[in-house]
């Protein structure tokens, strides 16, 4: 078991911080997933005709990011919390990519409900999870770049494991060591938002809605909180 811990220095900086992670065991990324197709083409759907379109940073769920991203020294508008850039990216092609259904999944879940989210493959996790403040020493290694060796600034806050950083500026972006993919078969996703009062209510919607596209595909799914009142989670 791997167990998620928010760092007591970030709970009190961001004292409406509520995350939900999904765990997922015996996911079989190689099968078909229906519902994730669907869930994609109805987000683009409704984008052409009109009827919804991609949460904007003026949005108070994009905004609150962009204020976070600036108090640890990171431009919002260069480095973009990773559902603006998703959204974006969306509304300017018309088309979501189309990575592996996991990742697919979360992407239309944090579209939809304008909330970052993110994926780790647990077999590539190495001891607990931790969301911190980075000292300047830590090393990552960016999705999609094997060769590449980043030191996060300190006060960036990051996700960590044994092993290194596993994301940057919070949710900007993922490692490329334990990103997922239609092999990994135990996984945790984060959702997350800054204003529990006022978002939670999107996050537990969003939280549910992943689940029930990962559920069909896995052994077991489950959905733990993880805020300041609740320092630490398992998955």
């Amino acid at each position: 078991m791997t167990d998620v811990h928010l760092a007591p220095a970030v709970a009190d900086a961001f004292p409406e911080t509520l995350i939900a992670v999904v765990t997922a065991t015996g996911l079989r990324g190689r099968e078909d997933w229906p519902g994730t197709a669907a869930a994609l083409e109805e987000l683009e759907q409704q984008l052409a005709d009109g009827t919804w379109q991609p949460a904007e940073e003026t949005d108070p769920r994009i905004e609150a990011w962009h204020t976070a991203y600036r108090s640890f020294g990171t431009n919002p508008r260069r480095i973009r919390p990773s559902v603006d850039a998703l959204g974006r990216r969306l509304a300017k092609k018309g088309t979501l990519p189309r990575i592996n259904p996991a990742v697919d999944s979360y992407n239309a879940v944090s579209v939809r409900h304008g909330l970052p989210a993110g994926a780790f493959d647990l077999d590539r996790v190495t001891g607990d999870i931790d969301i911190r403040y980075a000292d300047g020493s830590e090393e990552f290694t960016p999705l999609g770049e094997p060769g590449t060796v980043e030191n996060p600034k300190p006060g960036e806050i990051v996700y960590t494991d044994g092993s290194g950083v596993l994301t940057r500026h919070w949710n900007h972006r993922d490692a490329h060591r334990t990103r997922v993919t239609e092999d990994s078969t135990r996984v945790a996703f984060v959702l997350e938002t800054l204003q529990a009062a006022r978002d939670g209510h999107l996050l537990k919607a969003a939280a549910s809605q992943l689940q029930e596209l990962l559920a069909p595909h896995a052994e077991q799914t489950a959905v733990h909180y993880l805020g300041p009142a609740s320092s630490r989670t398992t998955g």
